[in-house]
């Protein structure tokens, strides 16, 4: 056989893709080598039209008994990595064919949770640097109290970092660094759906713009006392 036979039969031959997330974590979703590699020979068949591979056809391409490949495939059903499925050819003839679904269901809901752990750790920190960020802007612990606040925004509350970090930066501008203010931020940017930090922005400069324009104020009414705490909610 001349090279460019050669090149031809390897390309008749075909290929096999594998998902990367399975070839790392085939383990960690409980598959030794020989169940994995067992897989991926049945895949391999399945990809040549041979969708119902015999033991013996398996274990050709393989270190193992045609009998312990049996055994194989018998425990990867139970543990749902294979199916077999039943089907009628056009000619209304019955057959069986092995199906891989069960083992891409189980990758898929890898991912999701892997994703879940990911977003969870990444939250974690974010709480932790919360608290940091907090007692830098502070000078000082935070006290019981406030780290109750703190939690009670984030979990209760559902703002996320970022925006309770805006917030604080916003009292802080403004010169009435204290947890009251901060709430009533928050608590204003809520009912305004304030979500992101171009929105505390835009909210943040309408503000200051209301601020400078005072001309809708009565300007015959009797001066009352400044209260700090409710001049950002001036609207």
């Amino acid at each position: 056989m001349d090279h460019k036979q050669m090149m031809v039969s390897w390309i008749e031959e075909g290929t096999l893709t594998i998902p990367q997330l399975l070839l790392t974590n085939y383990h960690t979703l409980g598959l030794n080598e020989s169940e994995f590699v067992l897989l991926l020979q049945v895949y391999g068949q399945m990809e040549k039209g041979n969708y119902f591979p015999t033991p013996e056809e398996l274990s050709e391409h393989m270190s193992i008994s045609p009998e312990y490949c049996s055994s194989i495939l018998r425990k990867l059903m139970q543990q749902h990595f294979l199916t077999i499925e039943e089907g009628l050819s056009p000619e209304g003839i019955l057959f069986e064919r092995y199906s891989l679904t069960p083992l891409w269901e189980k990758l898929a809901d890898f991912m999701m949770q892997e994703s879940k752990n990911k977003q969870l750790q990444k939250s974690m920190e974010e709480e932790a640097d919360i608290y940091s960020v907090f007692e830098q802007e502070f000078g000082r612990p935070l006290s019981p109290l406030e780290c109750e606040t703190l939690a009670m925004w984030l979990d209760q509350d559902e703002h996320n970092s970022t925006i309770i970090k805006a917030a604080l930066r916003e009292a802080v501008i403004s010169g009435k660094l204290n947890f009251r203010y901060i709430d009533r931020i928050l608590f204003e940017w809520k009912k305004n759906g304030v979500k992101t930090i171009e929105d505390a922005r835009n909210q943040s400069q309408k503000f200051r713009a209301h601020q400078k324009n005072p001309a809708h104020q009565d300007q015959s009414s009797p001066k009352r006392k400044s209260v700090p705490f409710y001049n950002w909610l001036e609207q």
